[in-house]
C-alpha cells in the first residue's frame, strides 16, 4: 500500500474512496495528526487512474459524480475500515518536536534513576539551590523541573507537557518552546521558593505557562494558530484552585503552577503585541 493524499475533510475523502470503489478501485483511509485523513491505495496497479482521478477530484471535489458514487457504494460498504496504525511511538513523535521528546525523556531518565536507587544523588544533585553553596550552580534554577517523584507525578505532567508544549513546538518553533520552558521553570521556581522552601520539583510551572500562553494567544492572537480548547482551560484553572486546599493531602507546588500561569500569559501577551507592531 501507499499513501497519496493527505485531506483535511474525511468526508470528502470518504466520497473519493466511494467514487474509486465504484470503479472497482480499492482505497482505505486512515487518520493523520491534525484531524485530517489520508487516503491509501491498495493495487500499486491502480495508480495511474487514481492520480489522473485524484486530481479531477481536488479541483471539484463536490462535483455531484462523487455524490452519486457515495449513494451507489452505500449499501456494500462496510462501517469500518482498516486504518494503518503507526504505533504509540509514531503517534507521540507526530504530535511533539525536539524539544518536546527531550525534555520527555530526560524526565523519563531521571524518575527511572531515582526509583532504581539514585533518588538522593539526583535530587541532591538537580533540586533547587537550597543554600548559599549552591546558590551559583545556576542549572539548579531549570533542572528541578524534571524532576518527578510518583508515577502519577511524572504521567501527568508529561501529558500536559507533550500536548501543550507539541503544539507551540508545531505550530510556532522549538525556540519559543525552549524560552517557554526556561522563563518558566526560572520564575515558577522561584516564586515556590520564595513561599515555601526549596523542596519541590516537576514541570507543572511549565505546564501552567504553556496552558497561558495559548490561552492568551487564542484570546490576542488566534491568527497565529496557537490556540487551546476552553475545556482544558476550565479544567487546568479548576485545578490550580483545588490545589490550594491540598486535596487527599498532596503535596502540591501551588505557587509554582500559579507563577508558571502568570508567565505564560506575560509571554504571550507580548508575542502578540509584537506581533501586531511587526
Amino acid at each position: 500500500m501507499q499513501k497519496l493524499a493527505v485531506l483535511p475533510n474525511a468526508r470528502l475523502a470518504q466520497a473519493f474512496v466511494d467514487y474509486a470503489a465504484a470503479h472497482r478501485v480499492s482505497l482505505e483511509l486512515a487518520p493523520e495528526p491534525d484531524a485530517q485523513v489520508a487516503i491509501w491505495l491498495v493495487n500499486d496497479n491502480d495508480k495511474a487512474w487514481v492520480d489522473s482521478e485524484l486530481e479531477r477530484f481536488i479541483a471539484d471535489p463536490m462535483h455531484s459524480r462523487y455524490q452519486a458514487a457515495s449513494w451507489q457504494v452505500a449499501e456494500t460498504r462496510h462501517a469500518r475500515f482498516h486504518y494503518p496504525s503507526a504505533g504509540l511511538w509514531q503517534t507521540v513523535k507526530d504530535k511533539s518536536g525536539p524539544v518536546t521528546l527531550m525534555v520527555m525523556s530526560a524526565s523519563v531518565v531521571l524518575f527511572a534513576l531515582m526509583t532504581l536507587g539514585g533518588f538522593e544523588v539526583v535530587v541532591r544533585s538537580l533540586l533547587f539551590p537550597a543554600d548559599s553553596e549552591q546558590r551559583w550552580q545556576l542549572w539548579r534554577l531549570f533542572s528541578h523541573a524534571l524532576l518527578h517523584f510518583s508515577a502519577l507525578h511524572i504521567i501527568f505532567n508529561l501529558l500536559w507537557w507533550w500536548v501543550l508544549g507539541g503544539r507551540i513546538e508545531r505550530l510556532g518553533s522549538s525556540s519559543k518552546l525552549v524560552q517557554i520552558f526556561l522563563f518558566a521553570a526560572l520564575f515558577s521556581g522561584l516564586g515556590q521558593y520564595w513561599l515555601e522552601g526549596p523542596y519541590f520539583g516537576g514541570l507543572s510551572g511549565v505546564v501552567y505557562a504553556l496552558l497561558g500562553y495559548l490561552w492568551w494567544m487564542t484570546w490576542l492572537a488566534p491568527s497565529r494558530g496557537l490556540t487551546v480548547e476552553k475545556p482544558y482551560v476550565v479544567f487546568m484553572l479548576a485545578w490550580l484552585v483545588i490545589g490550594f486546599f491540598q486535596p487527599m493531602g498532596m503535596n502540591i507546588a501551588n505557587m509554582a503552577h500559579l507563577f508558571g500561569l502568570i508567565i505564560g500569559c506575560l509571554l504571550a501577551l507580548w508575542d502578540a503585541k509584537r506581533h501586531s507592531t511587526g
